[in-house]
């Protein structure tokens, strides 16, 4: 019995050693990540889940659905809640950020090392929006979304560059 005890304690040890990443493993997992996500954004193929809002008025929102903005070329899926005020839209609310459209115009800022700056516009037929993205290089996103006929609304989620294009 000892025996089989004294042998499940090493065992457990040994896993939970095997668990732990050395420094070397952690920056070149950081690398590969900073690398994929350069090149989902040079490529301008890239998904961001959101998980958290921030609307202009009242307090930020966990998101537990699975809302998403994706850019593929000089398109653009943005499939986003939105809680806010709006002053001129369709009856019914209209398209809200839940559209796929044209990209009219993209814009990059590349002067910090560490993070991408994007900006795009669209118009859904409803709003012209115009969406300025600041990706890190870990992967986290900021979005905010600025529209002509609803109060501004901002997001975070995560770029997974292992994710896109596969669903």
């Amino acid at each position: 019995m000892k025996k089989l005890l004294l042998i499940a304690a090493v065992l457990l040890v040994a896993g939970c050693s095997s668990l732990r990443q050395s420094p070397e493993q952690k920056r070149a997992e950081q690398e590969r990540i900073a690398a994929l996500v350069a090149e989902r954004l040079d490529a301008r193929r890239f998904r961001i889940q959101i998980d958290y809002m921030l609307p202009l008025r009242g307090r930020g929102r966990a998101i537990t659905d699975s809302y998403s903005l994706t850019v593929d070329g000089n398109k653009v899926n943005s499939y986003l809640p939105y809680f806010g005020t709006a002053y001129s839209v369709p009856y019914g609310g209209g398209k809200g950020l839940v559209f796929e459209d044209d990209i009219d115009s993209y814009a990059e800022d590349r002067s910090r090392p560490d993070r991408r700056i994007i900006q795009f516009s669209t118009n859904n037929g409803e709003d012209l929006l115009v969406y300025t993205l600041t990706v890190f290089d870990t992967g986290t996103a900021d979005i905010h979304v600025n529209c002509r006929n609803r109060d501004d609304i901002s997001y975070r989620g995560t770029l997974n560059p292992d994710a896109y294009p596969k669903d």
